[in-house]
């Protein structure tokens, strides 16, 4: 009987320490980070501000690899879900409640196994500048057991670390962002984006003549076909879009020195007999995709030549126009591509 009354007490004991235990813990929890991105708000909410970007940057996909995850619902918006299961990360959901664009997200976290739980997750985003401050917060309330745990166990260092390793990603991912549309800015010209790329050096079967404008139409066609023939039959298949090779454009007399040819590879070029080859070695050069009519891509080259004045590069003596689009195959003359480049010294 003493022992038993001696087990009693103890348990009685206990008892009363969890009840103090659980009126003593906190009743609440938050948990926060914040970083400094070198990126504007947009850039940054660009990667928060939907489900699926979040799984990019947050810190505990690499736990669970296997886990299995969907998303329900538009993305981005209020009512989004994404789901979550696997062995180590558990199962759980998180929905986007609450959405204003570059400014904050706040989203509904279920968690399921191994532990129900229902918290606030909140992306609080502050634009300073060209750069922004992002806060991620965790917070909930604390039911009975969570309180006596919480005494003996501190939530900030248990998941800080992890957001801080989300923050880290979230900033290598939105710098990486902002310098590229930086960059592509910079390639922005009259509308146009003009990349700077390294062109093989590259053989062209055709002719070159000095031909009216007016008669540059006719010329291509008269030309590409013969080429063609001679082409077929020697066997060789073409190593790009028929092309225009330009080394002078004369107002005045509304002529060009051009060549009308197509592309073949150095080691077929010597089965052609009966035209032009020449080569364009290989170098870098200045190019612009155009859309449209053949008659509209004057303001292509304008912008590739104001471009190259403004990076004091030196255009070499030949402009090329690559008819990437056959006519004959799509109507459509918005659809047709030229990409004009213009090689550089």
């Amino acid at each position: 009987m003493r022992a038993l009354k001696t087990i009693l007490i103890i348990l009685l004991a206990l008892a009363g320490l969890f009840v103090i235990l659980g009126l003593m813990g906190p009743k609440t929890f938050r948990v926060e980070r914040s970083a400094v991105i070198a990126a504007p708000a947009e850039v940054v909410f660009n990667r928060v501000g939907k489900l699926a970007e979040m799984k990019n940057w947050g810190p505990w996909q690499e736990m669970d690899k296997d886990q299995v995850q969907t998303i329900e619902g538009t993305d981005g918006t209020v009512g989004a879900v994404w789901k979550w299961e696997g062995d180590t990360v558990g199962k759980g959901m998180q929905e986007i409640v609450a959405i204003e664009a570059n400014k904050s997200v706040r989203t509904k976290l279920t968690f399921l196994e191994p532990m129900e739980a229902v918290n606030e997750g909140t992306y609080d985003l502050e634009a300073m500048g060209d750069s922004t401050r992002i806060t991620w917060g965790l917070q909930g309330e604390n039911g009975f057991v969570g309180r006596v745990m919480g005494v003996f166990m501190d939530m900030d260092k248990m998941l800080g670390p992890d957001f801080e390793k989300g923050l880290s990603n979230l900033k290598g991912l939105a710098e990486a962002d902002a310098k590229a549309i930086a960059e592509q800015k910079a390639r922005m010209v009259d509308g146009f984006e003009v990349n700077i790329v390294d062109r093989p050096a590259m053989w062209y079967v055709g002719e070159r003549k000095r031909v009216k404008w007016s008669n540059m139409e006719a010329f291509f066609g008269s030309t590409f076909g013969k080429a063609m023939g001679i082409m077929q039959g020697a066997g060789v298949e073409p190593a790009g879009a028929p092309s225009g090779l330009f080394y002078e454009w004369n107002e005045a007399k509304q002529e060009a020195d051009m060549l009308a040819g197509i592309p073949v590879s150095a080691s077929t070029k010597d089965k052609l007999k009966g035209m032009t080859l020449v080569e364009v070695p290989a170098g870098k050069a200045y190019t612009i995709d155009h859309y449209g009519p053949y008659a509209n891509t004057e303001k292509a080259h304008m912008a590739i030549d104001r471009k190259i004045k403004a990076d004091g590069a030196t255009m070499s003596d030949v402009v090329l126009e690559e008819y990437i689009t056959d006519p004959g195959t799509e109507p459509d003359t918005a659809k047709w591509l030229t990409r004009v480049v213009y090689p550089i010294k």
